[in-house]
C-alpha cells in the first residue's frame, strides 16, 4: 500500500480544541453584538478565507486569524457530533 492510499490522521490537540472554542465564542459574540448575523459570517469567511467577513470589533477579526480554518472546522464538526451523540443517547 503506497503513504497516498493511507488514511492521514490530523491530530487533536486539548489546549487547540479549547483555543478553538473560545476564538468561536468570542468571535460569535462579536459578531452579534455588531448586529451581523454571526452564522452567515462566519460560513464566509471559513469557505473563502477573507477577513473582512469578520467585524474588527473587539478585536473578532485579529483573534479569528490566530487559528487555521481547519481548526475552528474541526471545532465546530467536533460540538456538532457531540450534540448528536447526546440527542441519540437520550432519545
Amino acid at each position: 500500500m503506497s503513504p497516498s492510499d493511507e488514511t492521514r490522521r490530523l491530530g487533536a490537540y486539548h489546549d487547540q480544541e479549547q483555543e478553538a472554542d473560545m476564538v468561536l465564542r468570542e468571535v460569535y459574540a462579536a459578531l452579534k453584538d455588531k448586529g451581523y448575523n454571526p452564522i452567515s459570517q462566519l460560513v464566509g469567511y471559513l469557505l473563502s478565507g477573507d477577513p473582512a467577513y469578520i467585524t474588527s470589533h473587539m478585536g473578532a477579526r485579529n483573534l479569528i486569524r490566530r487559528l487555521e480554518r481547519d481548526e475552528l472546522l474541526e471545532a465546530l464538526l467536533r460540538h456538532y457530533v457531540h450534540h448528536l451523540e447526546l440527542s441519540a443517547r437520550d432519545g
